[in-house]
This record gives C-alpha cells, sequence and structure tokens, in this order.
C-alpha cells in the first residue's frame, strides 16, 4: 500500500493511498472549520453550513444531489466536530470522478436558497430538541462546557437554538470566506485510487481557489466545573473529565492506552469493579478525545439515583489506585486493543481516507505504520502510572449529572477523594 501527498500551488493538500484487491474507494474534503472556529455569535453556523451544502448548488439541486451518487450505487454524507468540518462519498473506482466533482460542487458552489435555509433550519431546530431529550447525549455538552466555560471549544457544536433561528446566508457567506480557502482544505482518497488521477481532477475542481492560511483557534483551558440537573428519570447519568494530552503531545499513546486499561472494555478495571463485581450500573466507561492542544479523559456511567453516590466514590478510587497498581498485564492488554482497532480500521477505505486527512492536517505527512505501532509499544508501566498519578495530582476535573442526581457528591468532595 502506498501512499502519496501532493500540495496545489494554492496550497490545499492531497493525499492518497492506494489499496489493492478493492473495486470501491473513499474520498473526502477536510476542512479546518469546527466549532471552535466559530466566534460566540456564530455558534453552530459551521453546522448549519454543513447541513446547507446538500439543498442545492448552482448545478445541482438536492435531489439531483441525492439520484446521482445513489444512481451509481455510492452515498454521500458528511459531519461538524469541534475542529474539523468533513465530506465525504463511497463508491466503485469508475465513479470516482464523480464523487470528486460532487464534493466540489456542493462545498465550492451551494446557492443558500432562503427556503431551503428556512426548511432546514426546523431539521436543525429538532436536532437539537432530539438532543436536549437524550440525557446521555445532552450531558456530555455539559461536560465539555463545563470543562473549557467560556471558550468556543467549550460550546455545543449545533449551536443554541435562539442563534439558529436567526442565522441567515450572511452567515453562511462570511463563515466559508473566513474559513474554506484552499489552505484549509485537505482532499484524502483511499481504496481504488489512482494519485495522479486524484491530483489532475483537484487541480481541476479546486485550483481556482486564493491561498489562505489556517485561522488559528483561541488557546484552550482546562477549568473545570460542575453541571447538575435534577430531574425525574429512571437513570443518573454521571460524567466525569479530566485534563488529557493533545493529540501532538508525546504522551497521547500513553492516554490512550491508559482510557482503555480504566474503562475501555469489559476487562478494564471500572466494568469489572463497579459492573461485575457490584453490579451496580449496566454501562460504564472511559475514553479520551483529543484536540489540538487539550484533550479530556471522560467517564460515564448510567445508574440508579440509589447506587450514585457509591460509584461516584469507587470511580474515583480506581483512578487513585491505578497510578499506584496498574500491573503489566492491564498495559499488555490495552495496548494489543489499541494496535487492534488501528489496524482493523485500516481495512476500510473510509476510515483510512479520514485517517490519512487527519495526521496530514497534524503533522503535514503521513507516518508509516510502523512508527505507529514502536510509539504505542514504547508505552511502558512506569510512564502508564505516572499519566495516571498526573491525572489525580491536578485537582483539575469538570462533572455533568443528569436525573435522581440529588444525592451525588459535589465537585468538591470528587476533588478532595482524588487528592486523598
Amino acid at each position: 500500500m502506498s501512499v502519496a501527498i501532493h500540495t496545489l500551488s494554492n496550497g490545499l493538500r492531497i493525499v492518497t493511498e492506494y489499496m489493492p484487491g478493492l473495486e470501491s474507494a473513499a474520498l473526502g474534503l477536510w476542512v479546518s472549520a469546527g466549532g471552535r472556529h466559530e466566534a460566540p455569535e456564530q455558534n453552530g453556523v459551521a453546522h448549519f453550513l454543513e447541513h446547507m451544502a446538500f439543498k442545492g448548488t448552482a448545478r445541482r439541486s438536492a435531489l439531483q444531489i441525492a439520484e446521482e451518487i445513489e444512481d451509481v450505487g455510492g452515498y454521500i454524507n458528511a459531519y461538524t466536530s469541534r475542529e474539523v468540518t468533513a465530506y465525504y462519498a463511497r463508491v466503485l473506482r469508475q465513479d470516482v470522478p464523480l464523487a470528486l466533482d460532487l464534493i466540489a460542487d456542493i462545498v465550492l458552489n451551494p446557492v443558500f436558497d432562503p427556503r431551503e435555509i428556512e426548511v432546514e433550519r426546523g431539521v436543525i431546530l429538532q436536532e437539537i430538541g432530539q438532543a436536549a431529550d437524550t440525557p446521555d447525549d445532552i450531558i456530555f455538552d455539559w461536560l465539555q462546557e463545563e470543562a473549557y466555560p467560556g471558550q468556543a471549544l467549550g460550546r455545543t457544536i449545533l449551536g443554541p437554538a435562539e442563534r439558529v433561528r436567526a442565522f441567515d446566508r450572511g452567515d453562511f457567506d462570511r463563515f466559508v470566506a473566513e474559513h474554506y480557502g484552499a489552505g484549509q482544505l485537505i482532499l484524502s482518497a483511499a481504496g481504488a485510487v489512482d494519485h495522479d488521477e486524484i491530483v489532475r481532477l483537484a487541480e481541476a475542481a479546486f485550483g481556482h481557489l486564493p491561498r489562505s492560511l489556517p485561522v488559528v483557534p483561541e488557546a484552550a483551558v482546562f477549568a473545570g466545573g460542575e453541571r447538575r440537573v435534577v430531574k425525574k428519570l429512571e437513570q443518573a447519568h454521571f460524567t466525569l473529565a479530566l485534563e488529557a494530552p493533545g493529540y501532538r503531545s508525546d504522551d497521547i499513546y500513553t492516554a490512550q492506552i491508559y482510557a482503555s486499561a480504566l474503562g475501555g472494555g469489559m476487562s478494564s478495571r471500572l466494568f469489572q469493579e463497579i459492573r461485575e463485581k457490584r453490579g451496580l450500573c449496566y454501562t460504564i466507561y472511559a475514553s479520551v478525545g483529543s484536540y489540538d492542544d487539550t484533550g479530556m479523559l471522560t467517564i460515564y456511567a448510567g445508574t440508579s439515583g440509589k447506587e450514585l453516590p457509591e460509584l461516584v466514590g469507587l470511580t474515583v478510587d480506581e483512578l487513585r489506585r491505578s497510578a499506584e497498581d496498574m500491573t503489566e498485564a492491564e498495559l499488555a492488554r490495552a495496548r494489543a486493543q489499541m494496535k487492534a482497532g488501528l489496524l482493523m480500521g485500516l481495512e476500510s477505505p473510509s476510515s483510512r481516507a479520514e485517517r490519512l486527512a487527519r495526521l496530514v492536517a497534524i503533522w503535514n505527512r503521513v507516518p508509516p505504520l510502523e512508527e505507529t505501532v514502536e510509539r504505542i509499544d514504547a508505552v511502558n508501566l512506569a510512564g502508564l502510572r505516572e499519566h495516571a498519578g498526573a491525572l489525580v495530582a491536578s485537582g483539575q476535573a469538570a462533572m455533568a449529572l443528569y436525573g435522581p442526581v440529588g444525592k451525588a457528591p459535589d465537585l468538591g468532595r470528587v476533588r478532595e477523594r482524588l487528592a486523598a
């Protein structure tokens, strides 16, 4: 398998990887424009803009966009995160030119028809309402807000309903002008693709764009805080966050392996101690999410209001204990899980195309797989325990609770127990 990278004269980067034996390809455009690139008055516009890309262009109606990709058995979609907006497609080998043309068209030529804006406004307001009615969705937005209060990184991706109700074409045009320049775009493709063909097609589709430099968002500061919403629900939803390294940090692999050992599977500490041994919950897990300059170790559990105080205490105890008695067996198991997940993901052209774009965005190169595996293997037990100890010693934490949570300890008591 071969990775090739090319940069157009205007700064747009192209990365491809040919995967022999495949008859399909995944390709997409990754834009360095997500929720944390929005000004306060723009909160939600990146996501709204992503929706509007599919509502018609100067060349195609919304129906024609859907029909053209589905006429060849492919699919096209998009998503918005806090740092990226991605537009991507999956097609057969012979339909790669069509897919690239469609992606270029919806990104570069949306018409922002006022009638379609109103239709999609209603859709997004329904999406906001659905998230608000889903406790194990909304609680993570609250946790993010408490971890990064008053910052773009802490604001919801969907935006508040009052903002969404007010956006108009001018808001979209301004955001595109600020964040959709050539230097903020990465075209990534994997599978049955020919690098030279992708470069030729990209030059025709994007070569006219002027040069631009990425917009550097405000630096993130993990502050920590508590959001507690008491409501009559069947389950009490509990989340706890500690600051973790950003994805540029040398410690990122240590953080990911630690999260796996702590709560990444059925054999993890939290699952075994809190669910299997004590039966205090059905769902509990830990994960780490990373950004350019910061990250979060997040723990989630759903339990009853009666069991919540004990569950919170045991969770904190496991965090403290892991700094002292994490074992070589736990390290080896988490390391194996991480490598297996990486390698299994590489069997999918869609996952591979996304990984290529992410690595080019971070490093402006695609490190060889062997280099990544070496860095995973380099994580040792002393480093893992040191990482766990630093998390606990920092005293920084954020917490969000929802449901019958009145008896749960407050964040102050959680911090005291962490420091005990």
